[in-house]
């Protein structure tokens, strides 16, 4: 198991290894850490911990019990990282057949309990992090697993994403919570960077930089950094008259993402 900087996260992915492997037995192929906590900038605070499973076959029903069950209880086990694990459970045949066709694997995130999809192209971006950046906690290198995504497809999928992200800034009200709204524009500021760079960085590096690139837009970057912290709190107070400011930026840096 590969150890990072923190204990107390060292402890916890060894729980979470040693119970994936008491439910899914010689299934589990590999576990990978991604996500901000390989990446840089990871908030010990704030941030999630991102992971793919790797079963050599889908997730049955007992299986998908026994998950939920060791989900629950990690939960209360550990309650600072209550709802702060995002763990994908993805066969082999899913991964490589991505790029062509849909495929059902599980999934356990944040504000979403556990949970079955079918997850297929639209995961691309996730992979990409994966394949660059990411960690085997046991298991083969993750580039024998999911099959190479260019820079180019890379690019591509980012112009796919912010559209998709300016359809859902529209169905937002000033009523709309401010973490909520946060998260979008986290989104946009890494995916103009992605764009750009052609590279996927975590979200606060990338709103810093675009802080920094567009000073205009700095002091709204500024209030989601701090609207961030209560991104999941059940009150949050509605973002008010900045949904006129958020739009304005989703449609800037949409721009800057598809002039090219």
């Amino acid at each position: 198991m590969i150890s990072t900087p923190h204990d107390d996260i060292n402890a916890l992915l060894d729980v979470l290894l040693t119970r994936m492997q008491s439910v899914l037995h010689d299934t589990l192929v590999g576990l990978y850490l991604y996500g901000s906590r390989v990446a840089g900038d990871f908030d010990h605070d704030l941030s999630d911990i991102d992971m793919l499973a790797v079963i050599s076959k889908n997730v049955n029903k007992h299986e998908y019990t026994a998950l939920k069950t060791m989900h629950e209880a990690i939960a209360r086990e550990y309650t600072e990282w209550n709802d702060r694990i995002e763990v994908q459970y993805a066969s082999l045949s899913a991964l490589r057949t991505f790029k062509t066709k849909r495929s059902t694997i599980v999934t356990i995130s944040p504000g979403e309990p556990i949970h079955f999809i079918r997850a297929g192209k639209d995961w691309l971006l996730n992979w990409y992090d994966l394949q660059e950046k990411g960690v085997a906690l046991i298991g083969p290198h993750q580039k024998t697993i999911i099959p190479f995504i260019s820079k180019g497809e890379y690019v591509n999928t980012v112009k796919e994403s912010a559209l998709y992200w300016r359809k859902r800034i529209q169905e937002y009200t000033p009523q709309s919570s401010r973490g909520r709204c946060a998260y979008i524009i986290f989104a946009m500021c890494r995916m103009l960077y992605g764009h750009r760079r052609g590279s996927q960085i975590s979200k606060m590096r990338a709103a810093i930089w675009a802080a920094k690139k567009f000073p205009q837009w700095a002091p709204l970057i500024a209030d989601t950094i701090s609207w961030r912290k209560v991104q999941w709190e059940k009150e949050q107070k509605g973002v008010g008259s900045a949904l006129r400011k958020i739009n304005e930026f989703v449609d800037v840096t949409l721009h800057q993402i598809l002039r090219k």
